[in-house]
């Protein structure tokens, strides 16, 4: 016995290839259809239509998958598009069988298309809680909808920030703004305080000398001395105490300057008149001429008398010119006057207090000044036009300003 060649195929393997490919001892599908003519072509019409439609189908999945790369799940597409081609090529072989018998082929195609179909319907129920989780398309829109207006109010928060950062800037330009014009004014405050410091010293010097001259006695110089700065004070402090800090009422003024004569002889002095704005420096003229007048009036007039009045007074007048004019009058009853009470009314010696009364305090106020004595009383009369009671327009703003730092940091004593 001759052994076998080692690799050559064994009888049984060469007659299983005979049978796989002898198709000879079978017959054509197309006699089970005795051959008629229009079963033959409803049959392969029918099954070239199906293996066209799926052949068609997985190219299609198999473009999806080529444009989609972040597709999930692609191996479950695949395994689709090959069930489908698979049974597309049973149906494309049942045209061939027609009138060629080749059923082992047609099998092993079956077999192969039984397979992945098997597969795909597994994998496709271990996959079915996965893809019921997949949001339907009215999900995904509501979802859209829902970003849409989330975007839409982060736009709607953004325009209300942006808004307020414009609106910001702009309020910081403003500040910023208004703190230079505060800083020039502070400045220019700075250099008013400096030049009314100077006159006020300039004042005060004056008086110290005008007061010292001719007096012997020390004490009688603190007195006239304290007295007429404590009118300038007085004044000064009345006008800083109203809100403006530029002007005060006369009223307030002249009371103020009266009231511890008014406090003593209240029931014997009347004070009236309209309202008049008047301003610091006009307020400290006045009240120094009142000073010496009520002065006057304790050492030497009517506040010595029983039944004497003082009356003071003020109205407001136009001239030929159409200029407003104040009239400021003093009236004092005096019985008995006496000779040195009437320094400057006809006795040939004018003294600082005279000069103060009738010079010095109408040439400050632009106007005119006059005191006689007649029938019992000694009338004082100022006049001056209105202008020269008030401040400046850019005085007053600046004297504003510095009563408000001066009223808010160091107050009044």
């Amino acid at each position: 016995m001759v052994p076998a060649d080692i690799g050559s195929p064994t009888g049984l393997e060469i007659a299983a290839l005979q049978t796989l490919l002898d198709f000879t001892q079978y017959m054509p599908h197309g006699m089970c259809l005795l051959w008629e003519p229009w079963l033959l072509i409803l049959w392969a019409g029918s099954d070239m239509l199906i293996f066209l439609a799926y052949f068609a189908i997985p190219l299609a999945l198999l473009k999806v998958l080529r444009q989609r790369t972040d597709l999930k799940h692609r191996g479950l597409v695949w395994l689709f598009a090959s069930f489908i081609l698979l049974c597309g090529l049973t149906h494309a072989l049942s045209i061939v069988t027609l009138w060629w018998p080749i059923y082992p082929v047609h099998g092993f195609v079956k077999l192969a298309t039984a397979l992945v179909s098997a597969s795909t319907a597994v994998v496709l129920f271990k996959l079915i809680p996965v893809l019921v989780a997949i949001p339907s398309r009215r999900e995904l829109e509501l979802a859209n909808s829902k970003l849409l207006d989330e975007v839409a109010a982060h736009e709607a928060t953004l325009n209300v920030l942006r808004q307020a950062r414009h609106e910001l800037e702009v309020q910081v330009e403003e500040r910023t703004a208004e703190l230079r014009n505060v800083n020039a004014k502070l400045a220019v405050t700075a250099r008013e305080a400096v030049h009314r410091s100077h006159n006020m010293i300039a004042v005060v010097s004056s008086m110290a000398r005008q007061s010292a001259r001719g007096v012997s006695d020390v004490s009688q110089f603190i007195d006239t001395f304290t007295g007429r700065l404590n009118a300038l004070a007085s004044a000064t402090q009345t006008v800083m105490k109203e809100p403006t800090g530029a002007s005060a009422d006369l009223a307030d003024i002249v009371r103020s300057q009266l009231e511890p004569v008014l406090l003593t002889f209240g029931d014997r002095m009347s004070v009236e008149g309209p309202e008049v704005a008047t301003g610091q420096e006009a307020a400290q003229q006045i009240s120094l001429a009142l000073h010496e007048l009520a002065t006057n009036a304790q050492k030497y007039g009517s506040l010595n008398a029983e039944d004497a009045r003082i009356r003071v007074s003020w109205s407001l007048s136009g001239d030929s010119a159409g200029e407003k004019r104040l009239q400021l009058r003093w009236e004092e009853d005096v019985p008995q006057l006496p000779e040195e009470a009437l320094d400057g009314a006809g006795t040939g010696r004018t003294g600082f207090g005279t000069r103060l009364l009738t010079q010095i305090v109408p040439s400050m106020l632009q106007g005119t000044a006059r005191r006689t004595v007649d029938g019992g009383k000694l009338v004082y009369e100022l006049d001056v036009p209105l202008a020269a009671l008030a401040e400046a327009e850019g005085q007053a703003e600046h004297v504003k300003l510095a009563s408000r730092i001066v009223g808010q940091d160091f107050g009044f004593a």
